[in-house]
């Protein structure tokens, strides 16, 4: 069992469940997956592009990632419906959770000018949506072997029903949001 996840069973759930006065230990929420997606918008002119970016987030993420298809075609972008242009890979379980700890506690506190991630970035279920700028601030990535640095989407998943709810999930698991 990870850190995190032994930190959201015995201070997390009973925390959540004051607060919102569950009357069942399962209305708690949870983070059900963590979605990571990189967009490589040079990969129309560059296939290399892609394969690194691939395995960056292979050394990320601890899995393969799937390469995701452009849907449609965009002429002024030289874009064709059914090209590779990104890469995205799901985590659950324990890889899930040690994502998030790795992210929480080493990764964010790197960013340069770290004030705390946006509060506001709920969608109205509980889902939490952090844009990253670039790939150096991962421990795994080595600096000296980045071609380009490119940012990525992690997209937080949770069983919650309301921002309310989600933000409270997320502020007790130690997500660093800013203080205003």
């Amino acid at each position: 069992m990870n850190r995190l996840q032994e930190k959201y069973a015995q201070v997390v759930v009973p925390a959540l469940m004051k607060e919102f006065e569950y009357s069942s230990v399962m209305q708690a929420p949870k983070v059900l997956k963590v979605v990571i997606n990189m967009g490589i918008g040079d990969a129309i002119a560059n296939s290399k592009a892609l394969d690194e970016a691939v395995a960056e987030l292979t050394q990320l993420a601890g899995q393969k990632p799937v390469i995701t298809k452009a849907k449609t075609s965009i002429a002024n972008f030289k874009l064709r419906e059914g090209m590779e242009i990104g890469c995205k890979v799901t985590l659950r379980g324990n890889k899930m959770y040690e994502f998030l700890d790795k992210l929480m506690n080493v990764a964010l506190p790197r960013v340069r000018d770290f004030r705390g991630v946006n509060g506001n970035a709920f969608d109205g279920r509980g889902n939490y949506t952090l844009g990253v700028k670039e790939q150096l601030i991962f421990p795994e990535i080595n600096f000296d072997k980045v071609n380009r640095v490119r940012g990525m989407d992690i997209v937080i998943v949770t069983s919650a029903l309301t921002n309310a709810e989600g933000r409270a999930l997320l502020k007790g698991l130690g997500m660093p949001f800013e203080k205003k």
